[in-house]
């Protein structure tokens, strides 16, 4: 999980896992969409996963 990925996902969430997956990408748009907090956090647990 690079620098430029946890700055990406803590200013625009979906964008940071656009690289994960369309399944990923919709979940955390969506979560961001109900709220900030949680995409953020969202995208956070996605990038930590190493598969």
């Amino acid at each position: 999980m690079s620098f430029f990925r946890v700055l990406l996902a803590i200013i625009f969430p979906p964008l940071s896992v656009i690289g994960r997956g369309c399944g990923s990408f919709i979940i955390v748009l969506l979560l961001t969409f109900c709220g900030w907090v949680p995409g953020v956090i969202a995208a956070l647990v996605i990038l930590n996963n190493p598969n």
